[in-house]
């Protein structure tokens, strides 16, 4: 049987809350040694991502104050996503086509996991790894 994406996602993701500030969102990613988190609302569906970068680019050096700045102000749009089984290879060319090197794998409407580029390396032929990381990173 084909891998699916909840065969190689790293499980059970921590969220930040919608309401939750940055730097509520910024201890959470330190504690957890990570450089992303899902955005999730109340009833647990996510919103959006936040990145460490979002954080500093998009905040603070745009003069912001991130203690009164909600996680959820970066949680705009529909996020990109796979379902939990659908193929790797659909994984793969999400990640690319999206050019995003983290992404949530959802089951019906809940976040169930993120797939990341160490998951990729971990489970995934060299050749395939090597592409999608060349697409994600291009300009």
């Amino acid at each position: 049987m084909p891998l699916r994406a909840r065969d190689i996602m790293t499980g059970s993701p921590e969220c930040a809350g919608e309401s939750d500030n940055l730097v509520e969102v910024a201890r959470k990613m330190r504690d957890l040694d990570v450089g992303a988190l899902p955005i999730c609302g109340d009833d647990g569906r996510l919103t959006g991502m936040i990145t460490d970068r979002d954080i500093v680019v998009r905040c603070i050096a745009d003069g912001g104050d991130p203690s009164s700045t909600p996680a959820g102000s970066f949680g705009q749009g529909k996020p990109v996503t796979i379902g939990a089984d659908d193929p790797v290879e659909e994984a793969l060319a999400t990640m690319a086509e999206h050019q995003v090197r983290r992404l949530p794998v959802i089951d019906g409407m809940r976040l169930v996991g993120i797939i990341s580029e160490a998951d990729i390396a971990q489970h995934v032929d060299a050749d395939e790894v090597g592409e999608t990381v060349g697409a994600v990173t291009e300009d």
